[in-house]
Parts: C-alpha cells; structure tokens; sequence
C-alpha cells in the first residue's frame, strides 16, 4: 500500500482497505486466493535468486511493505484467518517463510527483515517483535534483521536522519537477541566500522547491516581493513541525495557527499590530456569539491577564500545541534586536497591585478552568495544581526530574541538558540513554513523548537524594526513583538560578480554552487564536481 498505481502499474494491495497515512491512495484488501498465490510467488523468487548464485534471500518484512501490514493492527483489520489477533496477523508472513524454505530446501540461508516497533500510534511494539521472532525461526529464519519503523513513524525513523543518534535502534536488535538462538542482525545510523565492532563486541547484535553509508564511501570496509581510516567518507543521514531525492523529486538515488554515486556506468575520471593550472575561487562547499576532482584529472589547482579558514556556508551550518557532522566531510577533503597537492590560499579576495599577474588557464567561480536585507524600516538598526553571524558566535545576542525567516536558516538559529536556553520567536510572511514536517529533519526541527518553548509565527508581514522589538501585521492586525536582538534570515544573493571581469580578461570561467543561485549542499557539491571534472 505505500506505493502509486503509476509505479506500480496496479492498484495498491495490503491486507485491509487502509491506504497509507502518507501516500493516501486507494487500497484493495487481498482475498485469501491472492494471499495464496503471493506466497507461492515468494518461494518462486528465492528459487531464482538461489538458481542464480546469490548466497541467501532476505524477506522484507519491515518499513511499511507488504509483509509488515499484514503483521500490525496499525494496518490490517481483517476479520478471517489473517486478521483479529497476533496470530492470525503473522500468519501471512510465517506461510511464507514456510513456503520459501520448502522451495529452496535446507542449509539455504533465510533472513527476514522487521520492525521491531512501528513506533506509531496503533501500531504494534517491540514485545510484540520478541513475541514473533521465535515463530519466524520455527517457520525456517536463518536470521532476524532487526530495523523499525514505518512510512508513517513521525521522523522517519526507517532512515533515520542526522537528529538521531548513531546506533540508537541497537537496543531493539539486542531485546530480539534475548529471544531467539540464530544470528541477529543490527541496523540504524551505523555509518562506522568501528561503531559495528562495539556493538558485536558487546553483544548488541551478530551483524551489522550498512546501507547509505555504502552510497557514500563504496570503499569505506576496505579503508577499515587496510588502517585508511581517515579517508572514509561517512554518511551523515541527511537524506538529500538519497531517499529524499527518490521520495520528493522522483529522481535516481545518489549521495550529497559522494557525486560519482550513481555515474558509476560512466567509468574512473580521466586524466586531462593537457594539466592546466586551475584556481579556484572560494573555499566552500562547491570550491572544495571542484578543487578535488580538477587536481585528480592531473590539474595544478590553488583554491583561493576571502576567510580565514575554509568551509564557506558549511560553517555556519555545521553548528545548529545535530548538524556539526557536516565538519566531517570538509575534514575528509581537505585531508585528501592535501594529498593532491592542492595549494589553499586563506585571507584572499582574488581580483583583476592577481589574475593578470597569474594568468590562469581557467577559474572555476565558487564565490557562493551573501545575505539580503530587504527595505524594511528599521532593518539596519543597531539590534539587527544576520543568522550566520550569530551560528558562528560573531555576534552578542540579547533576549528577547525575534528571528525574521522561517526557512532552514531561520529555523536551525532558533533550534541553536533554544538549545543554549535562548528563547527565540520566529515571524514568517508565508501562511505555512517552508521547511515542512514531511521531511525527517524538518520533523525533528519543528518538535525541538517546540518542545524548547520557542514559537512560529506565520503569516507575519514585517512593517518595521524598532529600538525595542518589531511590529508585524498579521491577518489585518498590527502587532508588536519585544525583541532585544533581531536576527535576519531573509534569504541570499549569489556573489559572482568576478565572472564578468574573468571573462572579459579571455580566461575561461565556470561558475558554481550558491554562485549561480543560493540552493542546498548538494546543488553546490555536485556543481563543483560537474566544474572541476569537466575543465
């Protein structure tokens, strides 16, 4: 049921005529007959996978999908043998574990997959899971994989984001441990082999299953193996380039961090047939990864930033709580433009005598945008702060505190301040906030706000700014607002102004990240490796 009849190329099936909380389509309940013949369609797939080669089967029983449904009364009010009782609940799912084994024979390892909670009202928990793993094994499982979670679980708990703690499902996965007697399988913002050995080592689980931390760093097992560590490039769950991207834009799977992920059908980068000497300007996101991929087509590459360390937008942004990971990928590259021999020049504005005097064969312009401040009154008073300013502790902030600007800028100051027990009222002209609940960090976002104590205000059309607070109109009503500090998080402009005069010097530019339009980490990373492999 959580799927469209355009994907799927039919209607959506479940045990009950629920649809799915998210989804919302129309959903048939499957009659006994078709309940048969989906069983044996199971042990017809794991005979072919075994024909195949593959060494075991997994049989997802987790995450909302068809077996998981069959199994919670969140989804499943069926009245006859399948339905009305955690028996007949599990029986769909034991028959085909049954079915599956006897089609493959012995000694042919079986997996099942579940949530040990759906975390969900309604749903069912985890003694619910220690009640049903038993019976799985009797029925012919080799091994529990122990996830959790459903598509309707608030904060999307099944690929959990960077607001949860690393390991945090492990709990879960040792509870299924105590129960049964085959080998258990650990899951949940695992994104470090060192991580994986505790959690075995103190018998949390037997394995430990990756998922998007392989689309991040495909060779990240091996680096562990061979003591390379510090060039692994770990996976900071922040959903954009992956389920996100699936979910939302309907497009192909790849890693914010890792642009080759998905280009891999296109082969290795090639070296250049001619090394140019290449500078970048601007030290952000999108400069640092078009440095890297420029100096590994064989390109000599200085990387200029007007700051004094790099990072760009990124160290703003690596300081609201759950978000310092960010760091983490600029530690990996700049470790790895070291070892390209890539020269950064900190503390330097390029300008028109220093490309006149370098003559570079060509600029990749990665200069990123700055902060607007729109005309209201008062705007450029001595109580107004820009948000960046106060994330990088640049500024004294006194409360009250009003913060103009509901999108993630806006939000993640608040969620920093509230988390240092400053109290913070954010005004936002739109009728809903741009940063939605849909998405899981949107969902922890709006909860910690809330649950600080800190409030949203929408529909807010800022008049003025005064000494003393500001005032807003909101449906007809004028409206004061006490602030001591006013922060602005009113959006940006790209700064790329240096196109036109390296241009007119007859140096070849490329232009990229928040450059050519302020947008999200990913345009800007995967911009930059676009330029820099490209040159």
């Amino acid at each position: 049921r959580e799927t469209f009849e355009a994907v799927a190329g039919a209607s959506p099936e479940g045990p009950s005529e629920i649809p799915s909380v998210i989804l919302n389509q129309p959903t048939q309940a499957m009659s006994t007959e078709r309940i048969q013949e989906i069983i044996r369609k199971f042990a017809d797939a794991a005979v072919r996978a075994k024909n195949a080669g593959f060494d075991a089967v997994e049989l997802h029983g987790a995450h909302g999908y068809l077996l998981n449904p069959f199994l919670s009364p969140f989804s499943n009010n069926r009245d006859d043998a399948y339905g009305g009782s955690d028996e007949n609940r599990a029986r769909f799912v034991l028959e085909i574990i049954q079915g599956v084994r006897s089609a493959v024979g012995g000694g042919y390892p079986i997996l099942v997959r579940i949530s040990a909670s759906e975390a969900i009202r309604n749903g069912y928990d985890l003694p619910f899971a220690q009640w049903l793993a038993p019976k799985l094994v009797k029925a012919g499982a080799d091994a529990i994989h122990v996830s959790v979670g459903v598509y309707s679980t608030p904060g999307n708990l099944s690929i959990a984001s960077m607001d949860t703690e690393p390991c945090f499902n492990l709990f879960r996965a040792r509870a299924v441990k105590d129960v049964v007697d085959v080998p258990v399988i650990g899951v949940g913002r695992i994104n470090d082999p060192a991580l994986a050995d505790e959690a075995i080592a103190c018998g949390d689980a037997d394995l430990i299953s990756f998922g998007r931390q392989h689309l991040t760093d495909p060779d990240f097992l091996e680096k562990a193996r061979t003591g390379r560590d510090d060039d692994i490039m770990y996976c900071i769950a922040c959903n954009q380039g992956c389920i996100e991207r699936l979910m939302f834009e309907l497009k192909s799977a790849t890693c914010v961090f890792n642009p080759e992920c998905g280009q891999e059908y296109k082969g290795e980068i090639q070296a250049a047939s001619k090394p140019l000497k290449v500078w970048v300007v601007g030290a952000g996101p999108a400069g640092v990864a078009a440095a890297y991929y420029a100096s590994r087509r064989g390109h000599t590459v200085e990387l200029y930033e007007a700051e004094s360390m790099p990072g760009g937008q990124l160290l703003p942004a690596s300081q609201p709580p759950h978000k310092e990971v960010l760091r983490d990928w600029l530690n990996v590259m700049l470790r790895r433009l070291e070892r390209e021999g890539v020269s950064i020049i900190c503390n330097k504005s390029l300008t028109a005598d220093m490309l006149e005097k370098g003559r570079p064969d060509a600029v990749i312009l990665t200069t990123g945008a700055r902060s607007v401040a729109p005309g209201i009154p008062g705007i450029q008073g001595r109580s107004v702060v820009d948000a960046r300013d106060v994330l990088l502790e640049k500024v004294d902030v006194s409360t009250p505190v009003v913060i103009l600007g509901a999108g993630y800028v806006g939000m993640e100051t608040a969620d920093f301040l509230l988390s240092q027990e400053t109290g913070a009222v954010i005004l936002e002209m739109k009728a809903s906030p741009p940063v939605g609940k849909l998405t899981a960090h949107g969902y922890w976002l709006h909860k910690r706000i809330k649950e600080a104590g800190g409030r949203l205000v929408c529909n807010a059309r800022v008049l003025r700014i005064e000494d003393d607070g500001v005032v807003f109109e909101k449906d007809g009503e004028e409206i004061f607002e006490p602030a001591a500090t006013v922060i602005t998080a009113l959006g940006a402009a790209s700064n790329n102004e240096l196109e036109e005069v390296i241009k007119s010097m007859n140096i070849p530019c490329r232009v990229a990240g928040d450059a050519v339009n302020p947008r999200r980490f990913i345009d800007a990373i995967h911009e930059g490796y676009r330029a820099g492999k490209d040159i």
